[in-house]
């Protein structure tokens, strides 16, 4: 089976070429970088949380999460100064096309009721978010070693310089999009 970067190359990239018009291969969009975000918000008061979320989402992402610490205490939210709350991967390269891959083909597949991603969470400058509700749609994650349902969030970091690029990137990619209302 031929990776999603050789796919990119191979088929993606021309095909978008001929529709967009580019006259050169470096004009057409590409994905920079994933980040998955996690807050950990029962991290401020069970320090071992983050710990095992660091430790599901390494196994989800092959790569070891950095811990966000908050910036200043407020105390509206119960959270003090400089306290672990939450978890962040960047992923580049191989690892990117990997994850992107597994989330396209494998998980998004698994969730119940699902109608495709919603086509309006892009951000104005060609990057999509997306939420996951649970970790348990990755293949990677074992159901008996999970203390808790915890989501996260998926940012797809585009090189594109319009929503409408990116949506046509990462629907040639086969990210599947909620058609109608």
């Amino acid at each position: 089976m031929a990776g999603l970067k050789e796919t990119f190359d191979k088929v993606i990239k021309p095909k978008l070429m001929k529709s967009r018009g580019y006259k050169n291969k470096m004009e057409v969009p590409c994905l920079v970088k994933i980040v998955i975000n996690r807050g950990v918000s029962e991290a401020r008061d069970n320090a071992k949380a983050i710990d095992v979320s660091a430790v599901e989402l390494a196994v989800i992402t092959g790569q070891k999460p950095l811990v966000t610490y908050s910036k200043k205490a407020i105390s509206a939210f119960h959270l003090k100064g400089n306290v672990p709350i939450g978890l962040k991967v960047t992923l580049r390269g191989e690892r990117m096309y990997d994850f992107a891959n597994k989330l396209i083909n494998l998980s998004l597949p698994k969730i119940r009721d699902f109608r495709g991603v919603s086509p309006k969470a892009f951000d104005g400058r060609g990057n999509y978010t997306m939420g996951i509700k649970e970790q348990l749609i990755f293949p990677e994650v074992d159901y008996n070693k999970v203390d808790a349902v915890r989501g996260m969030d998926i940012t797809f970091v585009t090189s594109a310089r319009s929503d409408a690029e990116a949506k046509e990137l990462l629907e040639a990619f086969g990210l599947p999009f909620r058609t109608g209302a």
